[in-house]
């Protein structure tokens, strides 16, 4: 490698790591990254911002990998993250810390071990690292347990994401407070005379909750009445936290800093404490609650007349589950029978109308772990959507475009002082589409493009195509990924997904702190307590801030799913399984188990010890997305069905291994 370094400016940015210490350097787009070798990335992890020069050209001393441009770490001006979870360990007389975030290239030192075992999962805090040093030293800020337990490796996951299942001091005061009087400032609050009252009364239209079986909070009910001109009156009601939750407090302070509740296979870290979230402002059955209110007029074909929105008393008269509401319109008969079937009409006129606009539809089915008493998965299945799920989305996508509409036509008139939030989704990527399109020919089916461009109406017809198909969660999830991600600004660009021009977060404050935000901007605007330019100047940062515990909150749930699919599968090593084809790299492909969509790992070097391949050597054909042996012929090809043997289940990696037993394609 050259040692002459560019005359160019200093480059700043964030840096990726690799297991093996190289960095990766984003540039321009249509430029390859810079390459950073380990030796020249100055200690920095992965996604540390960091001040980079050009050093010349890269030259693998290997030789497998073709010259490149490099890049010298001079400066880390910030670190992605200070705190590590991991596994303690010991060898040579030291300490250290095995992290489980598998972008941490390299262990801890622990400067004090105290009495925390060997063999324990621990929060460590990165001290320092100094640059004639090896490896970093660290702090143990907690003891979780030990490795391996159901109930450590939970915690583990969740605090190795910045997430604690505890509530510092000072909102545990606050959360008492409301736990001795919070009921009486809600009833009173309630009571007051319409004349006092700036909230309308909604207590005796018949009004409804429709949430998952297992829900604890409850967010957001339905109203609905017929109007005298015929017409239809739907209230999306919404917990009102913004009531108890005040600026600054410090409620609000830990709400801001999670930005979102998180979802776990086994339990709900919340947002909030459980005096709010499953009490004071859950909307729960029988009893009078507050909510911030979307109400919407809609004629016979679901247009909307007209939309007010307020604060609002209401009293849900049955908590459905989306099950049993299901029951019900089948039946044609029950409870609320009539409401329900009102509400279903006018939400699949709604739902046509987004469709014919270009609203992208999904419809990915989610993965349910079940769990005995001990935390042992004892199933794993996909969750059923019915038309009760679709229901309700589509009445909270209503409300959230409309609570945006609102904001942006009360902030018009510009200025830092006249901020809102909103959800955007930029259209993809045209190099995505452009990767998509080709994986989608060799799998034997057709994007229509323009320009590296697409529309939702032919991703549509796409996933209308696949529906039913082996490969149909492939390509649902290959598109999926192809797609930008959906984050918090204050500059509203629209969203491509669902084919809105305005779009925000509304319908959750009881889980997501932006949602809290658009309701005390709604109640600013409306004469409550005013939001001051200072606090909205801070809108730009706690938007980024809400977007990036986002992704961390995702990554939690995602990871205790496969956690638990590797334990579900784990006493079945050596069982053979029906998979497709999932991923192909050059170190092997990658299958999903057809019946707990676990994913695993078949290792390129296992294809050359199978029958019939002994001693053959597989090329990687990257742009036809399989691997090719050059003796055999044999050909694994992305999203082929395949028959795979389990041969290692690593519980703590959250990883499996197989091997190929047959396959249709040779």
């Amino acid at each position: 490698m050259s040692d002459r370094a560019s005359t160019d400016p200093q480059l700043e940015g964030p840096i990726i790591m690799t297991r093996k210490g190289f960095g990766f350097f984003p540039l321009k787009e249509g430029q390859e990254d810079l390459l950073v070798p380990p030796e020249l990335t100055g200690h920095a992890l992965s996604g540390d911002v960091v001040k980079i020069e050009r050093a010349g050209s890269y030259r693998d001393p290997s030789g497998r990998m073709p010259p490149r441009e490099a890049g010298r770490v001079t400066a880390i001006v910030s670190r992605a993250r200070e705190t590590f979870v991991g596994t303690l360990i010991e060898e040579n007389g030291l300490v250290y810390l095995q992290p489980d975030y598998k972008k941490m290239h390299v262990p801890l030192v622990i400067l004090s071990r105290g009495g925390a075992a060997i063999g324990s999962k621990a929060l460590v805090k990165l001290v320092r690292w100094d640059a004639d040093k090896e490896y970093p030293l660290g702090e143990i800020l907690e003891v979780i347990g030990p490795a391996g337990n159901h109930e450590t490796e939970m915690r583990a996951l969740a605090l190795g994401q910045g997430f604690s299942t505890d509530f510092p001091p000072g909102v545990v005061a606050e959360a008492r407070t409301l736990e001795a009087g919070g009921r009486e400032i809600l009833i009173a609050e309630a009571a007051r005379r319409i004349a006092e009252n700036p909230r309308a009364d909604f207590r005796h239209v018949s009004t409804c909750t429709i949430d998952p079986f297992d829900a604890k909070d409850f967010d957001d009910a339905l109203s609905i009445r017929t109007l005298p001109d015929g017409d239809t009156e739907v209230g999306v009601h919404i917990a009102d936290v913004s009531y108890f939750v005040r600026p600054n407090s410090e409620l609000d302070k830990e709400a801001r800093e999670r930005a979102t509740s998180v979802y776990l296979v086994d339990r709900t870290i919340p947002m909030l404490p459980h005096i709010l979230s499953t009490d004071l402002c859950s909307l729960n059955p029988d009893q009078d609650r507050l909510a911030v209110s979307a109400v919407f007029t809609l004629d016979g074909e679901a247009m909307v007349k007209n939309v007010w929105f307020g604060e609002t008393v209401i009293h849900s008269d049955r908590r459905f589950t989306y099950e049993n509401a299901q029951d019900v319109l089948d039946a044609g008969s029950g409870e609320l029978a009539s409401e329900l079937s009102t509400l279903l009409g006018l939400s699949q006129k709604i739902r046509a109308r987004r469709q014919a606009k270009g609203a992208i539809e999904f419809d990915t089915a989610e993965i349910k772990v079940e769990l005995d008493g001990n935390g042992k998965p004892i199933a794993i299945k996909l969750k059923e959507r019915k038309a009760t799920n679709l229901m309700i989305e589509d009445f909270m996508l209503l409300a959230n475009e409309a609570a945006a509409k609102h904001l942006a036509k009360l902030t018009s008139n510009g200025g830092p002082h006249f901020q809102s939030l909103y959800r955007i989704h930029d259209e993809p990527d045209t190099n995505r589409i452009e990767n998509l399109t080709h994986l989608l020919r060799v799998l034997g089916y057709h994007l229509k493009t323009s320009g590296g461009k697409v529309t939702g109406a032919e991703l549509n017809t796409l996933l209308e195509a696949v529906k039913g198909k082996p490969e149909e969660y492939l390509i649902k999830t290959a598109t999926l990924r192809s797609m930008s991600k959906a984050v918090y600004t204050t500059r509203n660009i629209g969203h491509f997904g669902l084919a809105f021009e305005f779009y925000t977060h509304f319908t959750s404050p009881i889980r997501r702190y932006p949602d809290l935000i658009v309701h005390r901007l709604i109640k600013a605007h409306a004469g409550g307590i005013p939001i001051t330019p200072a606090e909205m100047q801070e809108f730009d940062t706690l938007a980024i801030h809400a977007s990036e515990r986002e992704v961390a909150a995702a990554d939690a749930e995602r990871d205790s799913i496969k956690m638990k699919q590797v334990e579900f599968l784990a006493d079945k090593v050596g069982e053979v399984f029906d998979a497709i084809i999932s991923g192909v790299t050059e170190r092997g492909f990658y299958v999903e188990e057809q019946t707990t969509h676990a994913d695993g790992m078949v290792n390129i070097r296992i294809l050359g010890e199978l029958p019939g391949q002994e001693g053959d050597y597989f090329d990687y054909e990257e742009k036809q997305y399989r691997l090719v042996g050059r003796r055999s012929k044999k050909v694994y090809r992305l999203g082929d069905p395949i028959r795979v043997k389990l041969t290692a289940a690593r519980i703590a990696e959250k990883e499996l291994d197989f091997i190929p037993v047959s396959t249709g394609v040779s």
